[in-house]
């Protein structure tokens, strides 16, 4: 069995247990960490993985993740029934959630996801300039055509479903109209990431502080217009300055979140799966709760480039995952997150500020009243 300590950081609260079920994928993003080999997770091992939720006694959230998840869709398939008999016996609690490029979502798997609350993510880039550069097949072509059809049937069937865009120093110049094309196709939530591990420069990030500040009119826009979304950058950092810091946000590197891989070895993140210097155990036999505890610790800890920094707090510096893809290390801060981070801030201040001082009605509501994404979901229902 895995060693065991007092620091059991499983029963602080719900937790998500995320399942690479596969590394395979039937795209080849140029920006992706994944390592693409053959690796397929077993039934045994997913189940397991929902067994070790179980006995968390809170409300766990399964998440399914590759590679591309939809590869094997009779693995989640049975992965949720089997959750779903331990939820009607009052076991536990769960919900549900895949990550998918998209390529293989068709009406069945809609129509199943709807009846078993499955939570459905895409990974999309925006315009076509935008999302063909990185988001190719195997045969290195483009995937927007193909996925054209494919977002209306899975806004149809599931109008939430948020949008995943990573941005690259190659695509952001489309940044900007990458966010309205997705806005106006009918993503009501809209999750830009940095691939911070590209190639920025001088020139790049220029650029990427023009579309920010694109990006703040248009978001003034679509509030003034009372139109409801949740675009990612702005609400993190407007939510920073309202609550003192990201609190809400912060990184807690192996406390809320698990990864399992394929062959059931468990990690603190996504970013760290195959690494086995981060490896907290197996699935079947425990987690190894000092280890665990030992690298949410080391990621608690100040960084030495940020002591001293007036943004400090309301900054994404502390996130392993992010640290590792950008640096290599946990511990260590990319400067360009440190320049994305620093022009971020005052422009979503500044939005912020005029919104406020308009007593903006949906802006408050947003932003202010804790009941608003309850009652915008019965306004809309």
């Amino acid at each position: 069995m895995a060693e065991r300590t007092g620091h059991n950081l499983t029963r602080m609260g719900n937790i998500h247990y995320t399942l690479h079920l596969t590394d395979s994928c039937n795209m080849a993003c140029k920006y992706c960490y994944v390592k693409q080999d053959s690796n397929v997770m077993s039934l045994e091992t997913a189940l397991a993985s929902v067994d070790a939720a179980k006995k968390l006694k809170a409300h766990c959230g399964i998440v399914f993740f590759g590679g591309e998840p939809l590869l094997y869709k009779d693995l989640m398939r049975e992965t949720v029934d089997y959750a779903n008999f331990i939820q009607a016996r009052g076991d536990a609690r769960f919900h549900y959630k895949v990550t998918t490029n998209g390529l293989l979502l068709d009406e069945e798997f809609l129509r199943w996801s709807r009846e078993n609350e499955v939570f459905i993510a895409i990974s999309h880039d925006g315009v076509r300039k935008a999302h063909d550069k990185n988001r190719k097949d195997k045969q290195g072509k483009g995937t927007f055509s193909r996925l054209e059809p494919i977002l209306e049937a899975l806004l149809k069937e599931r109008p939430y479903a948020p949008a995943l865009m990573t941005v690259d120093p190659s695509t952001v110049n489309h940044y900007a109209d990458s966010v309205e094309y997705l806005f106006r196709k009918g993503f009501k939530y809209i999750i830009c990431s940095l691939n911070y591990a590209g190639d920025w420069n001088e020139a790049s990030l220029r650029s990427l502080q023009r579309q920010y500040k694109r990006l703040a009119k248009m978001y003034e826009a679509w509030t003034n217009c009372e139109e409801k979304f949740y675009l990612s950058p702005f609400e993190v950092k407007i939510s920073s300055h309202i609550r003192g810091g990201c609190i809400g946000e912060r990184c807690e590197l192996g406390k809320k979140q698990v990864s399992i891989a394929p062959d059931g070895t468990v990690y603190p993140c996504v970013q760290f799966v195959g690494d086995k210097h981060f490896a907290m155990g197996n699935i079947h036999t425990g987690i190894n709760e000092t280890k665990r505890y030992s690298l949410y610790r080391m990621n608690e800890q100040e960084k030495e480039t940020c002591a001293g920094c007036a943004v400090r707090s309301r900054c994404n510096h502390f996130c392993g995952c992010l640290n590792r893809q950008s640096t290599g290390s946990i511990q260590n801060v990319s400067p360009v997150q440190c320049a994305n981070e620093r022009m971020l801030l005052p422009i979503a201040d500044a939005l912020a500020e005029r919104l406020y001082k308009k007593r903006n009605a949906m802006f408050i509501q947003k932003q202010y009243n804790d009941m608003y994404p309850l009652l915008s979901l019965i306004e809309d229902s």
